[in-house]
């Protein structure tokens, strides 16, 4: 079992913190990504991770074994940037050499280099893992070109072959995709997920897109601020965020969210639409809170009851939904409403239109982003009408 562990992790670079204490566990084989917007600090932990950089103070512990001192070739990890760094001057096969061969294989640690034969024998061995690498990766009839020769998802192979040939003990991986196009990325997101299970070696992945992170980890970390927010499976982020920013990164199109307040009786109120009285062990205060939920609203006929109003501000066209953005009347807020491509065309800009939300579960935040534990009646109240 190679898992790795850091602990208490910070990182300061002159006067500005990066990052803040960070405590994180990642099991054998895991498919781990860290998630958060540009500047949160995900590449600057990688990189820690790598030993490319020195954290200020905490301990990086692989196989329960303290690397803070280890240099980065001792690691044995394996890095693919987001620039691929393939060297230009080489071909595919001698890019996916140069780690083989800046590494003795273990038979040639033991016998001296002593002719032409040992050098002959060394490179038939290191090719040997260079084409069974590049058979995976699919890209063996590329070995002969040179990476100005090949598309952007060929030079991403090429760069996972560059690394998967030095069998690690994992994969670093800064935004690997980012210089694709956007069909080319979902396709390379499934390749990846497929090259984790057939490899099963742990990858820590770093992304800032939040739908890399949901469809490929098996865990994922959301990080922001030099902190992480929240750590668990993708399913457990989506449905369960335990703080505000966690809710509103995650997720597309962004989370609903509504104002509302809690009065001195326990009364919950949204957008002054009252709600029943919450249950008498609430642990609720009195206060403005948020009522947010992932479920889309819908149009509705004016008479409908518990509805709003607003007018159409934006219109995203994705072909099967279209996403009008509308602008509640008498509040500072936005609702994203899912309509089918028919109803979509009937609406236009400006237009007032009246909205609900699908029945389901509502989560309420207070004010400082973190999550309330609601009573059971007071989360069905909130889910009615939120």
């Amino acid at each position: 079992m190679t898992a790795i562990s850091l602990s208490g992790i910070e990182k300061s670079f002159g006067a500005t913190s990066v990052l803040n204490g960070i405590d994180l566990d990642i099991t054998d084989g895991e498919f781990l990504t860290l998630v958060g917007p540009s500047g949160c600090g995900k590449s600057t932990l990688l990189r820690i991770l790598a030993g490319l950089e020195a954290p200020t103070s905490g301990t990086v512990e692989i196989g329960g074994i303290a690397v803070n001192d280890m240099r980065p070739a001792r690691r044995n990890l394996a890095m693919v940037f987001q620039s691929y760094a393939l060297y230009p001057h080489l071909s595919v096969a001698q890019n996916m050499m140069t780690p083989l061969k800046l590494r003795d294989l273990p038979f040639a640690g033991r016998l001296p280099l002593l002719g032409p034969f040992f050098a002959r024998t060394r490179y038939k061995a290191i090719m040997e893992q260079v084409r069974d690498t590049a058979q995976i990766l699919k890209i063996d009839h590329l070995l002969d070109r040179k990476p100005g020769q090949l598309s952007g998802g060929q030079r991403q192979r090429a760069a996972l072959g560059r690394a998967m040939v030095r069998k690690p003990v994992a994969f670093l991986m800064d935004e690997p995709l980012s210089n694709l196009d956007a069909s080319l990325r979902i396709h390379m997101r499934s390749e990846l997920a497929e090259l984790h299970r057939a490899l099963k070696t742990t990858f820590v992945y770093v992304t800032h897109d939040q739908a890399e992170a949901l469809t490929m980890s098996d865990r994922m970390a959301v990080m922001m601020d030099g902190q992480i927010l929240q750590l668990g499976a993708s399913d457990e982020i989506y449905n369960d965020p335990r703080e505000l920013r966690v809710a509103e990164f995650v997720g597309a199109p962004k989370i609903n969210l509504l104002p509302g307040s809690l009065d001195k009786e326990g009364h919950a109120h949204c957008l002054d639409l009252p709600l029943s009285t919450c249950h008498n062990r609430c642990p609720c205060r009195v206060g403005q809170y948020r009522i947010a939920s992932r479920d889309i609203c819908r149009l509705c006929d004016k008479d409908v009851s518990e509805s709003f109003s607003g007018q159409v501000v934006h219109k995203e066209n994705l072909g099967a939904d279209i996403y009008l953005h509308v602008a509640i009347m008498n509040a500072s807020q936005r609702l994203v409403v899912r309509v089918s491509p028919a109803e979509g065309r009937t609406v236009s800009f400006g237009q007032t239109v009246h909205v609900r939300r699908e029945r389901g579960q509502a989560m309420v935040f207070g004010k400082d982003g973190r999550r309330l534990e609601l009573s059971r009646s007071l989360a069905e109240d909130v889910a009615e009408v939120a």
